[in-house]
């Protein structure tokens, strides 16, 4: 009797491994989704879960298209050694990354690789307004060190720094390009990102400060156009927010809670 059942266990384990490792890649696609609340999507999904590609964009509206928010396609492989709680997985895109982004640990505690993201800004537009007003292009690049994740009692910890950079930025609705070359940090410490911004160079000066917990984001700091550029700039920084003196000076403040 034992051996005949050691046999069907055999049977079902075998079918349902056979199963998961022809699992299509549209199945990453879903936990994509599920796990940025429906915010982003894969595109053009082929392979299987554990060997596949797809482009990375922003969730369709209806029954419309995948806007795609990075060039090229992302590539991935992910070791079966996840289903035994070990994780080892790559990520490509010789367009977007600047290198092969690894991850590696376990379910509960894992590491990501340091690398480069380009994001052509004119894709953000996709994300809806005020973004698709403003009408940015430049260069936008993000950068982090090796990131540490935590998953306990339910929640994702990050441990690490990231940097966006905004290279030679400009907007179709100011006559001045670029406007300026600006750094937005942010350094995690579990579920909150104490957040930096500044200009590096540039006629429209960037600057505040703030913090990004559990989602919520809360910033204040301030816009203003550099000495004899305010005219030229009015139009850009009253979209921006509201007025304010700043000692002898007025400026746009950015507040965000």
């Amino acid at each position: 009797m034992r051996r005949p059942l050691v046999w069907v266990v055999a049977a079902i384990l075998s079918v349902l491994l056979t199963v998961a490792w022809f699992l299509p890649a549209a199945w990453m696609s879903a936990l994509v989704e599920k796990q940025t609340a429906g915010r982003i999507t894969l595109g053009d999904a082929q392979g299987s879960f554990w060997r596949g590609s797809a482009f990375v964009g922003g969730a369709a509206v209806g029954d419309g298209p995948v806007t795609p928010l990075f060039a090229g396609r992302f590539s991935w492989r992910i070791s079966p050694l996840v289903l035994l709680g070990q994780v080892d997985a790559e990520l490509e895109n010789p367009v977007a990354l600047s290198q092969t982004v690894k991850l590696q640990g376990s379910w509960s505690q894992w590491q990501v690789s340091a690398a480069n993201l380009a994001l052509p800004p004119e894709r953000l537009q996709g994300l809806g307004a005020p973004l698709n007003t403003i009408g940015l292009s430049g260069q936008l690049n993000l950068s982090w060190n090796a990131l540490q994740f935590v998953r306990q009692a339910g929640k994702l910890d990050v441990l690490g720094a990231m940097q966006l950079e905004m290279k030679d930025m400009a907007s179709r609705l100011s006559p001045i390009k670029p406007l300026g070359t600006y750094a937005l940090g942010f350094d995690w410490r579990g579920q909150t990102a104490d957040i930096t911004l500044k200009t590096l160079k540039g006629p429209m000066l960037l600057s505040g400060k703030g913090n990004l917990q559990e989602g919520r984001l809360r910033f204040s700091g301030k816009a203003e156009a550099e000495a004899g550029q305010e005219d030229r700039l009015a139009n850009l920084l009253n979209l921006l927010g509201q007025r304010r003196k700043d000692g002898d000076k007025e400026v746009i403040a950015l507040e965000f809670k």
